[in-house]
């Protein structure tokens, strides 16, 4: 079995105006750009007399080598979503209102293609190979990973014009 270890961790959570399709775009292209496939695990809309309820779980992997492979997931529940006009300005823009909030996760996943897992002997050959032959290697791909997932919520941050800490 491939074995997955959680590299990174973020919530962002906003209240106010911000426009959904805007934000969502910027989210995809992002993992688009930087070599990472997409799957839309979940998406979930309901409509309330409060707004809209949407939650959506994506699952990005990118693979960096025959043996690493990164993997980001993204789960987004939107609260409260209402379409608002505002004024900017002098000029009337379309946009939303509501709560989003946003759980960033990275994953480093070794040996996703279960190269090392047809006999116990290559089971224990692999966990000597991670400890001692590429330990270097495996804090090289975290730290770049964590890197990674860190300007995305820093880009995702500016557009929602939450302060970085």
């Amino acid at each position: 079995m491939a074995q997955k270890k959680e590299v990174y961790k973020e919530k962002l959570k906003q209240t106010g105006h911000w426009k959904y399709k805007d934000v969502y775009d910027l989210a995809f292209s992002w993992l688009k750009d930087s070599g990472y496939s997409i799957q839309e695990d979940l998406y979930n809309e309901k409509l309330s007399a409060n707004g809209k309820e949407i939650i959506i779980a994506w699952t990005a992997n990118k693979k960096v080598t025959d043996y690493f492979k990164y993997q980001i997931k993204i789960d987004w529940h939107i609260l409260g979503m209402k379409d608002v006009e505002v004024e900017i300005d002098g000029k009337k823009v379309n946009t939303n209102k509501g709560e989003v909030e946003i759980v960033f996760k990275a994953n480093i996943i070794k040996d996703y293609e279960k190269r090392w897992e047809d006999k116990p002997l290559w089971k224990f050959l692999r966990g000597i190979y991670e400890r001692y032959i590429i330990r270097e290697t495996i804090d090289e791909y975290e730290d770049d990973l964590e890197d990674e997932l860190k300007d995305m919520i820093k880009d995702v941050k500016a557009f929602l014009r939450i302060p970085v800490k």
